[in-house]
């Protein structure tokens, strides 16, 4: 029986990396795909790029069902059950993010002004920074090694920095001579947008308190 429950705790492990691995693919085309809109405009690789990072969101979604299905099987006790479904859910909001802003821009042929291109591209490389270090802290909390409050410090730090990009770029847009309604669109974005690095605080806060859980 301890052998059965030693690798039912492996196969959950080596789905959760799976699902984090998956999670960096959705990472890098949704980069490229805002890149492509913010370099060169809306084009037939952008829609190309904006289905492949549907496409391993949707994958995403798959991995979860598994694990659930998989720590439902005993692989772990009720109270770790919990924990684990509300910490991938709560990961989960950040690809759907990203779809979001992607297909925001397609959908609603946003045209994203000269103005505001630094500003994007440095919100989405913090927000993205955040992302990457806050799998980093699940691969920590898995290995039940310690560093995790070190990279939610810096972190928190992103996500103070991000809204401090946010801010300046709605007060930028609602200053311009854009037209009202194209204000509104990219002010919905630049909100959207904000949103990665939140959620990736509150990610990060969360594995902190299942980490401290585990010592008590």
């Amino acid at each position: 029986m301890l052998r059965f429950f030693f690798k039912k705790e492996h196969q959950l492990e080596t789905l959760i990396y799976s699902y984090l691995e998956n999670l960096e693919s959705v990472h890098s085309h949704f980069v490229k795909g805002l890149n492509l809109c913010l370099d060169a405009g809306a084009c037939d690789d952008f829609t190309f790029i904006a289905n492949q990072t549907h496409k391993f969101e949707s994958k995403a979604d798959d991995i979860r069902e598994e694990i659930n299905q998989l720590m439902y099987s005993k692989a772990l006790i009720p109270e770790s059950r919990e924990d684990i479904t509300g910490l991938l859910e709560a990961i989960d909001q950040i690809p759907r993010y990203f779809e979001l802003i992607l297909n925001m821009i397609q959908t609603q042929k946003l045209v994203i002004p000269e103005f505001l291109v630094a500003d994007i591209k440095e919100l989405i490389r913090v927000s993205i920074e955040s992302c990457s270090l806050m799998i980093k802290q699940v691969d920590i909390m898995l290995q039940k090694k310690e560093g995790i409050r070190a990279l939610m410090a810096t972190i928190d730090q992103n996500e103070s920095h991000c809204d401090h990009i946010e801010r300046r770029m709605i007060t930028r847009i609602f200053d311009s001579d854009l037209d009202p309604f194209q204000k509104l669109q990219l002010k919905e974005m630049v909100v959207v947008l904000g949103e990665i690095s939140d959620e990736a605080d509150r990610v990060s806060k969360r594995i902190n308190i299942i980490t401290m859980k585990r010592r008590v």
